[in-house]
């Protein structure tokens, strides 16, 4: 079990009760930021290197909050890279030493932030490494690198702290967010940080500094493995890949049961997207069975008890995946594979042509909670938390990679546009897994889950489901909320 428990000798600390004991939290917040220069002491130049979602979002959020400190954010880009135009217009350039050359912005940052793709941090990390100053600390906003590394039989360069601040969100919802937070303080997106490397002991303060500036309303502490492993592992299940093949599966089920293709897709992916993450973003998972009549509570039971079994098997298969390295020699292969060429989109199949439609009615009417759907989308969460938790993940990362960012970020960007657009448009690993496991949990549904719901429900995992230790832990997240959800264009 990943430890919880850490101090700080700048930000005010707090205890937060989880099932089986506590975890030490930093509740973020805007008034915070005067703390900002304490916590990035020796630090006069962050370097973020890369200018993907994250990437933007980060460089953008650190020098806002920490403008008038002394410490500057520079952008470190490759030669020829696309993104130069768009750095410009947000106000990084060249002549004032804000943008320029990776290497060159490596070379001269006392915190380096690598934030590129993870192709190309795999092939490129060597020269990056070689570009440090002495004592510079590297900075990771997910444990890829780590787990490449290993793979190779390569390690982060001696005499550098080496730190994580993750974000659990989208790199939209951290820009988008910490805007809001400007109105309602402590809008943003939750984070975890890790110390992997610590050779003068200011690593913590530096990374919950970080994750502050970024805009966390609350931050909670794992190791760089444990994140590694919960992020890859919940971009395959809950959170995209798991998402495509419960939608796809549902719509499928409604057409052929006699829907129209508005109903199907209304019954299927706007209401996993709408009312069932709406209601678990605000009330909880619990909530969601609980406001249903008789009638549909059966209707859920069913559909919940038939495909938590499916779910788990392929969400405990993924982990392994991960954990032993074959999901990333994957990732890689495809890579390599298929190098500049574009990938192709999955949004054709015949449901996505229903999604505007659907949107453009919305105004009309309050859309009710399918319980089939939210069975099966519920009993998918609950499969992945329970693996997590048997391998020994803390709480805050349980329920943030398995329910915090699936209803605050992502499904709500989903909601906005489809879930395929959302599988096309993340980054290459994500949109690489979604692909290769979003059809294994799409065919699990149909062809083990769906027959098996005309049997009566299995009354043992419903009483599972509703003493389950999850809510207790949710519960005490939600407090930690703030009261704003995002606003997406």
């Amino acid at each position: 079990m990943t430890s919880t428990t850490f101090t700080s000798r700048v930000f005010p600390l707090e205890t937060m009760a989880v099932p089986g004991g506590t975890e030490t939290v930093l509740r973020g917040g805007r008034h915070l930021f005067p703390l900002l220069p304490r916590a990035f002491d020796g630090v006069r130049r962050i370097g973020v290197i890369g200018w993907g979602p994250q990437g933007r979002a980060q460089a953008l959020n650190l020098r806002d909050s920490l403008a008038g400190t002394g410490v500057t954010v520079a952008v470190g880009l490759r030669p020829g890279s696309r993104s130069v135009a768009d750095a410009r217009a947000a106000g990084f350039t060249e002549e004032d030493g804000t943008l320029g050359d990776w290497l060159a912005v490596v070379a001269d940052s006392d915190l380096v932030i690598l934030l590129i793709a993870d192709a190309a941090l795999a092939a490129h990390h060597g020269e990056l490494f070689a570009a440090l100053r002495p004592g510079a600390v590297i900075g990771l906003s997910h444990g890829f690198l780590l787990g490449h590394l290993r793979e190779t039989g390569g390690g982060f360069p001696a005499g550098h702290g080496v730190i994580a601040v993750c974000p659990k969100g989208m790199g939209d919802s951290v820009r988008r967010l910490y805007l809001q937070g400007a109105e309602v303080n402590g809008a943003g997106i939750n984070s975890s940080f890790a110390v992997h490397a610590d050779p003068d002991g200011r690593a913590t303060d530096l990374a919950l500094g970080w994750s502050v500036a970024l805009g966390s309303p609350y931050t909670f502490r794992t190791t760089l493995d444990s994140e590694y492993r919960s992020d890859i592992v919940g971009e395959r299940a809950t959170l995209l890949g798991a998402v495509h093949g419960i939608v796809e599966s549902l719509y499928t089920r409604q057409r052929l049961a006699g829907a129209d293709e508005v109903t199907a897709y209304e019954r299927s992916c706007e209401n996993v997207t709408g009312p069932i993450a709406r209601t678990i973003s605000r009330a909880g998972l619990r909530a969601v069975r609980e406001h249903l009549d008789t009638t549909d509570r059966d209707v859920f039971d069913r559909a919940y008890t038939a495909a938590y079994g499916p779910a788990r098997e392929i969400v405990a298969e993924i982990y392994d995946e991960v954990a032993d390295g074959t999901e990333l020699r994957s990732v890689i292969l495809a890579e390599r594979r298929l190098g500049a060429r574009p990938m192709s989109r999955i949004g054709g199949s015949p449901m996505w042509a229903a999604g505007d439609r659907v949107r453009a009615r919305r105004a009309e009417r309050e859309l009710p909670v399918d319980p089939f759907t939210a069975g099966v989308f519920i009993a998918t969460m609950m499969a992945q938390v329970d693996e997590f938790a048997e391998r020994g993940h803390p709480w805050s990362e349980i329920v943030n990679e398995s329910v915090i960012e699936a209803v605050d970020s992502l499904l709500p960007y989903m909601h906005a546009r489809d879930v395929a657009h959302m599988v096309d448009n993340c980054s290459r690993t994500a949109r690489l897994g979604a692909r290769r496991w979003g059809p294994r949990y799409q065919a699990a549904y149909e062809q083990i889950a769906y027959p098996a719901t005309e049997r009566p429900a299995d009354t043992a995992l419903l009483t599972a489901f509703d003493s389950h230790p999850v809510h207790d832990a949710l519960t005490a997240a939600a407090k930690l909320r703030p009261s704003v959800d995002i606003a997406v264009a």
